[in-house]
């Protein structure tokens, strides 16, 4: 976790240390959830990439083991939610990625794509069952949903997931017409410690845009970039 005041304090003592101009409370939310979801997001991307190179053996070095580290506290596992109808489940919207579906916590639910069910279906070998079950995937009016087959599981199914971080939001009070940090509102950022001087660095690189300070954009950005090659090398 890091504490949202801790960045708002720096972003602040940063931007108007040459009188750059005052970031707002509301301004500062948008862009701390704007960098807190570039951060996120990133993390997979970083995976992908990580995956594809030969991988480090000493312990701790491994960046895609502390990639993986960095997204564990986003991890979750639970019953599928209420159930639509024959075999169909929503997804949530705090469901980022949807990882292994189960059914009855000993059969693996595979995802297939509706091309494929059609193949599927009509061999009786690799028809669905409640031993070998698959789902697709696809958007409703009320959100995303799967659809399991066969239609006749109803229940019983478990799902592992990666959920969006929570909205962080640096609450304040009014006092004497100054904004003073309240804590009792606030929520701070789920991401790791070590983000937080990435999260400073992009939310002063978005703060550069509206103050359209060219000098803050590029600073915060190419001191972003050394790092994010450090971390890399």
């Amino acid at each position: 976790m890091v504490l949202i005041d801790t960045v708002y304090q720096r972003v602040l003592a940063i931007a108007n240390k040459e009188q750059r101009g005052y970031i707002t409370p509301q301004e500062f939310n948008l862009f701390a959830n704007q960098a807190q979801t570039n951060i996120f997001e990133q993390y997979f991307y970083d995976i992908n990439q990580y995956d594809r190179v030969p991988k480090n053996a000493t312990e701790y070095s491994n960046l895609e083991d502390i990639t993986d580290d960095k997204l564990a506290p986003f991890k979750r596992k639970q019953p599928a939610p209420t159930n639509l109808g024959p075999g169909l489940f929503e997804i949530p919207d705090y469901v980022y990625k949807l990882g292994t579906v189960k059914f009855q916590e000993k059969h693996i639910v595979d995802q297939v794509q509706e091309d494929e069910l059609i193949n599927i279906n009509n061999s009786p070998l690799t028809k669905p069952n409640t031993t070998r079950p698959v789902y697709t995937r696809y958007g409703a009016t009320a959100g995303e949903v799967i659809q399991v087959y066969p239609t006749s599981i109803v229940s019983q199914l478990t799902y592992t997931y990666v959920k969006k971080p929570a909205k962080v939001n640096w609450g304040y009070a009014v006092v004497g017409g100054n904004a003073l940090y309240d804590a009792t509102t606030a929520v701070n950022f789920e991401l790791h410690p070590s983000e937080e001087k990435k999260l400073v660095l992009k939310i002063l690189a978005l703060c550069g845009i509206l103050l359209k300070d060219s000098g803050l954009y590029a600073s915060s950005s190419q001191e972003e970039d050394r790092d994010i090659s450090q971390e890399k090398k």
